[in-house]
C-alpha cells in the first residue's frame, strides 16, 4: 500500500458498492469513511482476496461507536471501499486488544 495518511484520506466511490453495502449490511458510505479517522484503526492485509490488486481490511469505529469491518484497496492514493459490515466477535476482540496495547 502506498503511504496514506488516513486522517487525510481521499475516497473513490463505486455506486454499486455503495448500494450493496447499504442493502446487504445497512452500512452507509459515510460510516465507512469515518472508520479511517478512528485513532484506534487497525489495518491488516487481506491476502486471501488480493488476486489482482492488494486488498486491505480496516477495523475501526464510527463517530456513533459502531464497529465496522471495511475491505478496501488503495488506487492511486484514493481509498476504494469494496465492502463493509459490522465486525464479527473475533474482529471486535482484535480491535479492542489493539486499543489496550496502545494505552
Amino acid at each position: 500500500m502506498t503511504d496514506i495518511v488516513f486522517g487525510q484520506a481521499k475516497f473513490d466511490w463505486d455506486e454499486h458498492n455503495v448500494r450493496k453495502n447499504w442493502k446487504k449490511h445497512k452500512v452507509a458510505y459515510t460510516e465507512c469513511e469515518e472508520v479511517f479517522f478512528d485513532p484506534g484503526l487497525k489495518v491488516l492485509p487481506d491476502e486471501g482476496h488480493s488476486k489482482t490488486e492488494r486488498r486491505h481490511i480496516a477495523l475501526g469505529k464510527t463517530v456513533t461507536g459502531r464497529l465496522l469491518f471495511v475491505a478496501f484497496v488503495d488506487r492511486g492514493g484514493k481509498l476504494r471501499v469494496i465492502s463493509a459490515r459490522a465486525m464479527s466477535r473475533q474482529e471486535r476482540r482484535a480491535y479492542h486488544e489493539k486499543i489496550k496495547e496502545a494505552s
